[in-house]
């Protein structure tokens, strides 16, 4: 008998809906799967044991899984995959799922789910997956048919990396996983209803260009998009031609260096004084890849006040206008567009007003002289910036960054000048506290051998610490840095600035001793109480290569995160550190 592919003429091979799955994630090139084996997947789990193309990540929640699947895609340029059973299964998962919907984040979810008979009936790990993803999905699946699986499958991996990437949920009931079909891999998905626009539009472009050549005071701003699309090589070459200046969002950050003059730091309710008042004053912004969130912009009443013309690119076309109304729409890949862009630019950047571009510099200069970042570095607690800024020294800026939520979120978002994309990774849109230890290890396993740390304060940490497991039984040389100030960080500042000091529940009265808890799970701790030790003890972590250490830095309980824009304010409404 010829045999062809998996099919042998005239007989056909046929095989189980798990053997299916597990040769799909093969097909696909799937290096890992994050995941937790329980009833409902566990035909999936023995087809995952039988084979060693595709290796499986034990996370001890869920919710981990989710996350580090999420972060394996943010650092890889790949699609992250995890593996979860039916009922809390699924549900434990949602959190880190809706985490990378709301950052676009291309991720492939595999749930399983009872018999097919059973659906509708109650039974017991019966929740409906499809209806409780619904709003945090770019598209989900039940598939009903083993016949269907492969295709399915599929479509899931094409629908999570093309268009605007997202997560993309597939559930599988467990006869389906028995049952038993040919198998065939498409080569690609076509879907009437499913055509994600790429190439912008000609006159839109040419308009962007005559615009952006007309500006005296110009300003480029860039977000999460430019990292997704690996753009950040294009948006260096357009605000080099131009001679711009440019701000990442917090997202965006290593989409364009931050080392460099140009960049004015990030933008936003945290972001640098020059860069939002650049923002807020400018004549012509060019947003790419951005979405114009309200953490970015504020109030859109106020930032409206100021006669500006606004191109906006972006490769979906509901992101558009959306919050602010924009002049110039262009739907399209960012780098479609860009390289377009580029072409009609580059030959007439000479007609840049460089007296008017000479005069808005200086007025930025102005801006940035305010030292917006500034702290007492003379201080005799630790200061939480200061443990960023020698993070940044000793890894050279060359380290993938991991961080929860809160304030030390901020201050490594501030302090750590990312010079390349795919090297911060943090929850913006969601939000979600414990995502910085499975973030680190998604990273690390996507970078073997790369220096990754995780950025994180106590409150955050304890939401996912039981990973630290997870990195003993995979040996992930993470280092943990502890920005320790007892308190729920940013909640307490909030209640400082905005509830009369009233700290309600936002002070951390029972913590373990970390060092002895990383030391529990087998790892390395160390505790770090005064400043001029600071760096040493940074430099003692990394050159332990093969360990996880873990840093629990007691920082100033009292500092703040500044600037800051009040929620329903302005971009130029900043508070800084002078004016309390």
């Amino acid at each position: 008998m010829k045999i062809t592919g998996t099919e042998i003429s005239g007989d056909a091979v046929e095989v189980s809906g798990a053997e299916i799955v597990v040769k799909c994630l093969q097909a696909e090139g799937v290096e890992y799967i994050f995941g937790y084996p329980g009833g409902a997947v566990l035909f999936i789990y023995d087809e995952l044991f039988k084979q060693d193309k595709v290796r499986h990540v034990l996370v001890r929640h869920e919710q981990a899984a989710a996350h580090a699947a999420d972060a394996y895609s943010r650092a890889s340029q790949k699609v992250g995959v995890c593996l979860v059973t039916s009922g809390p299964g699924v549900t434990n998962a949602v959190t880190g799922i809706a985490t990378a919907y709301m950052d676009s984040i291309p991720m492939v979810i595999l749930s399983g789910q009872v018999p097919t008979h059973a659906i509708g009936q109650d039974a017991f790990q019966e929740v409906d997956a499809v209806g409780i993803t619904r709003p945090c999905v770019k598209h989900n699946f039940l598939v009903k048919d083993v016949r269907e699986l492969a295709a399915t499958i599929k479509k899931a991996f094409v629908i999570a990396s093309t268009g605007r990437p997202g997560p993309v949920l597939v559930d599988i009931p467990k006869d389906v996983t028995v049952a038993k079909t040919p198998f065939h891999y498409p080569d690609s998905a076509a879907m009437r209803s499913y055509n994600p626009v790429t190439k912008g539009h000609p006159g839109q472009i040419k308009k962007a260009a005559q615009l952006i050549l007309e500006a005296k005071r110009p300003m480029i701003y860039s977000g999460g998009g430019v990292i997704l699309s690996d753009s950040a090589p294009l948006l260096a070459r357009l605000v080099k031609t131009l001679g711009f200046p440019v701000t990442n969002t917090l997202m965006g950050l290593g989409g364009y260096p931050g080392d460099d003059r140009q960049f004015l730091g990030m933008l936003g309710m945290h972001g640098t004084y020059e860069a939002n008042m650049a923002m807020q004053h400018c004549d012509v912004l060019v947003a790419v890849g951005a979405r114009f969130d309200d953490r970015v912009i504020g109030n859109p009443g106020h930032f409206g006040q100021v006669p500006r013309k606004i191109i906006h690119i972006d490769v979906d076309p509901s992101s558009i206008s959306k919050r602010v109304k924009v002049d110039v729409p262009i739907v399209g890949h960012v780098p479609d567009v860009l390289e377009e862009l580029l072409r009609q630019l580059e030959p007439q950047a000479a007609k840049v007003d460089q007296k008017a571009l000479a005069a808005w510099w200086a007025q930025i200069e102005l801006w940035r002289g305010r030292d917006c970042l500034r702290y007492d570095r003379a201080s005799a607690i630790i200061k939480p910036q200061l443990v960023v800024e020698k993070l940044y020294e000793v890894t050279k800026g060359d380290a993938f960054i991991t961080s929860d939520v809160g304030q030390h979120q901020m201050w490594a978002a501030q302090f750590y000048k990312f010079a390349k994309p795919r090297r911060w990774i943090n929850s913006g849109g969601l939000g979600t506290m414990g995502v910085g230890l499975p973030y680190a290890m998604g990273a690390q396993l996507a970078n073997p051998g790369a220096t990754v740390a995780c950025v994180t304060g106590e409150a955050s940490f304890t939401m996912c610490i039981q990973e630290l497991s997870t990195c003993k039984q995979y040996r992930l040389p993470l280092k943990i840095v502890l920005l320790n100030n007892r308190y729920m960080g940013m909640v307490r500042q909030w209640q400082q600035f905005f509830h009369g000091n009233r700290y309600s529940e936002s002070y951390m009265d029972a913590l373990p001793d970390f060092v002895k808890l990383a030391e529990s799970f087998g790892h390395v701790g160390m505790r770090i109480e005064k400043p001029g030790d600071v760096e040493g003890a940074l430099k003692e972590a990394f050159a332990r290569k093969n360990d996880l250490v873990f840093m629990d830095f007691l920082t100033d309980q009292t500092e703040n995160v500044y600037p800051m824009v009040p929620g329903g304010k302005g971009l130029s409404e900043m508070i800084l550190s002078e004016e309390l």
